[in-house]
């Protein structure tokens, strides 16, 4: 709420990566308040969190709708950041705020489609043999469906684009250094990049990659709620948990880090112009 408050009432905040640092905070929010709703019915009624009940879709629904927004929020963003890179280097493309909302409606529209397909009737409310241990009244093919592509997206497309733009500062730092000049800033800004790049992707890697195992555990496992109480639901609510924590440690990355790595970029911005004339004299 900070994030959202904070980015709306300053208006040099009004850019398009700020659209996609709320839209964040608004996911995140959705997720924590989902996650709220479920503890509330763990508290009062623990039966039903763990042999699923119709009470549970709705929560449940909106949950994972949360989290495919955030991971949706997270590729756009490295999307974005890479686009600026390339933008002040080498191409004309710019992304404006119409196409940052344009982002945003995309993935709240996939996000609600793929969260509620178990509310339209993909749910194992009636099935015996395809429901979710972990997860119930979620169906197991359901939740491969979901979290197969989604974790893999998560995970790929981020680290191809902070990679990119690592390669793309250290041509530019090479091509610097081979015309006489000063590389501090370049050297600089690919630090900066490389630290956020590796705390997002092990941020990532902390809060999905338990949720992806236990869908796995889910598809590979067929035995019965009781044989796997407690330890397996305990692990399911730790998983829950790390993904909340991931909530927290968002606004901690993609506000205050990248406020430093726009600086650094819009430097760069400056310097290369004028420099790489020069060199080219």
């Amino acid at each position: 709420c900070t994030v959202i408050f904070t980015r709306l009432a300053t208006r040099d905040l009004h850019k398009p990566i700020s659209i996609l640092f709320c839209n964040l905070a608004v996911s995140d929010l959705f997720t924590s308040f989902s996650g709220f709703w479920i503890s509330m019915f763990f508290i009062t009624n623990p039966d039903i969190t763990i042999f699923g009940s119709q009470d549970m879709l709705a929560p449940y629904a909106l949950y994972t709708t949360s989290i495919l927004s955030t991971i949706y929020n997270l590729v756009s963003i490295g999307i974005e950041r890479y686009l600026a890179v390339a933008e002040s280097m080498r191409t004309r493309f710019r992304v404006a705020r119409n196409h940052s909302i344009a982002v945003v409606f995309i993935n709240w529209v996939l996000a609600f489609f793929l969260g509620c397909l178990p509310l339209m009737g993909w749910n194992c409310l009636h099935a015996e043999r395809n429901v979710s241990v972990l997860y119930s009244p979620f169906c197991v093919n359901y939740l491969v469906f979901i979290a197969m592509p989604n974790v893999a997206l998560a995970f790929l497309v981020p680290l191809f684009t902070y990679l990119r733009i690592i390669i793309i500062l250290r041509k530019r730092k090479l091509r610097m250094q081979a015309c006489g000049q000063a590389t501090g800033t370049y050297k600089s800004a690919e630090t900066q990049v490389a630290r956020t790049s590796i705390s997002i992707w092990l941020l990532a890697l902390v809060s999905y990659a338990p949720f992806f195992a236990g869908v796995i555990f889910d598809a590979a496992n067929q035995r019965c709620h009781t044989d796997l109480y407690p330890g397996v639901y305990i692990f399911r609510n730790c998983t829950a948990m790390l993904i909340t924590i991931t909530c927290l440690g968002n606004p901690i990355l993609y506000t205050l880090k990248f406020r430093a790595l726009g600086a650094k970029l819009k430097a760069l911005r400056c310097l290369s112009a004028n420099r790489v004339r020069a060199c080219t004299i």
